[in-house]
């Protein structure tokens, strides 16, 4: 049986998250119908504009993602810290960027006097949309559908465009949060699509090449801050270069006509997770065929079944061997 949704989510073991969608009629909803020859190549777009600018309302920041031609692989962090910042009224502004809200929500947005019972309900409202605003099913529930509708009214149908779940994986420690996120960004490589990162459409990692070569991080991702230190600014705890080298590395490992191999002496991400390139190499090619639930060392593992009340945990043989 599937586990609830609310139960995979702990802010207190980790706020990374690696969630999967995938089309049902995966054939050609969002590539090419190969019996008629009709590309719905343009869907990946959708998505990816739709993402990012979700990105921007949301307490939730993207690490990582790929628009595949039949599923969608996206590492998000929810920002708890920053949704216990916005004042009522930001928090009210930016629901009302996605939903019309409520009567008495319309009301305050339009500076007419509320009494007291109406500004209680105005306040406690607030609160849920504070919640709703960085709460990963409500994320994908808007990005889904929206994506959904389009793609049945260019269909000229109804029914379902994606399957009924998407699957969440927490990503307990910095090890399985590089592993996944290379995951993500080299799944065009691994299934032909693209020879390089930097030519594969749609994913973070080629918005992330091309911001790099201004010399920039993209506003709409969230940025690399470097290792781990105290005060440390919200961001990816690696350095930018060392993660496109790293990844630009595996991708040649990947390629059946590009073979190379990761010197530990050019990966230093490896090095610091203590993580070996033979085993990195299983992890950035069958992430999401070993790891079904939470992932990271064993410890987290246990700490994190621990708070959730897990009896039984899934992952951990793979973790024994491939994090170490």
């Amino acid at each position: 049986m599937a586990m609830a949704r609310k139960k995979q989510i702990s802010l207190i073991d980790t706020p990374y998250y690696h969630c999967i969608s995938r089309c049902v009629r995966r054939a050609f909803l969002c590539g090419e119908d190969k019996a008629t020859g009709t590309s719905y190549e343009h869907r990946r777009a959708w998505v990816e504009d739709k993402l990012l600018a979700l990105s921007q309302v949301f307490a939730i920041d993207i690490c990582a993602y790929a628009v595949m031609s039949n599923h969608t692989h996206l590492v998000l962090f929810i920002d708890n810290e920053q949704a216990k910042s916005w004042s009522m009224h930001e928090v009210i502004v930016r629901w009302h960027q996605l939903f019309k809200g409520t009567l008495i929500t319309q009301q305050y947005l339009r500076g007419e006097k509320l009494n007291k019972p109406m500004q209680k309900m105005l306040t406690d409202t607030a609160e849920v949309y504070r919640q709703r605003l960085q709460d990963i099913s409500w994320f994908m529930r808007i990005l889904n559908e929206d994506i959904a509708r389009k793609a049945n009214t260019e269909d000229n149908c109804t029914g379902r465009f994606w399957e009924g779940r998407f699957k969440s994986q927490a990503l307990l420690d910095e090890a399985a949060l590089a592993a996944c996120m290379a995951y993500v960004d080299l799944n065009p490589i691994r299934a032909n699509i693209a020879n390089t990162p930097e030519g594969s459409n749609h994913t973070s990692i080629q918005l992330r090449i091309k911001a790099a070569i201004t010399g920039k991080q993209p506003q709409t991702l969230q940025p690399f801050v470097g290792n781990p230190r105290k005060n440390l600014p919200t961001g990816l705890p690696f350095k930018l270069q060392d993660y496109i080298e790293l990844v630009e590395l595996t991708g040649r490992c990947i390629r059946e006509d590009k073979r190379g191999y990761i010197d530990n002496n050019q990966a230093e991400i490896l090095s610091r997770l203590n993580i070996s390139p033979e085993n990195w190499l299983i992890l950035t090619t069958k992430f999401s065929h070993h790891f079904h639930g939470a992932v990271g060392h064993a410890e987290a593992l246990a700490d994190y079944c621990q708070h959730q009340q897990i009896k039984r945990r899934h992952n951990l043989a793979y973790c024994q061997k491939l994090f170490t």
